[in-house]
C-alpha cells in the first residue's frame, strides 16, 4: 500500500480506486469516486482509506499550534497565452 505523510509536502498524492488524495502543507485535497464494495477489494480499499484518515487525524491531533482555520487557497491568476 502506498502511503503519504500528511501535510509533509506539496508533492505527494495517492489513489484508492478512483479516489485521489493530494498532499499539501496546509490541507489534504480529496476528490474522485470510490465504491466500497462488499468483497475483498472493497475491504482492502476500506482499510486503506481508514489507515490514511487515521494518519491524517493523528497528525492533526499532534499539532499543538493548530490554527482555528487556514486561509482559503489563492485563486490562480490568468496569464497571457504566449503562443498567440
Amino acid at each position: 500500500m502506498k502511503t503519504m505523510a500528511p501535510f509533509a509536502n506539496e508533492a505527494e498524492s495517492m489513489q484508492i480506486g478512483g479516489l485521489t488524495l493530494e498532499n499539501r502543507t496546509d490541507r489534504i485535497a480529496v476528490y474522485g469516486n470510490l465504491d466500497l464494495t462488499r468483497d475483498k477489494d472493497g475491504l482492502r480499499n476500506a482499510r486503506t482509506l481508514k489507515a490514511v484518515l487515521d494518519r491524517i487525524v493523528t497528525t492533526l491531533e499532534g499539532d499543538k499550534a493548530l490554527p482555528d482555520k487556514v486561509a482559503p487557497p489563492k485563486k490562480p491568476r490568468q496569464v497571457k497565452n504566449p503562443f498567440r
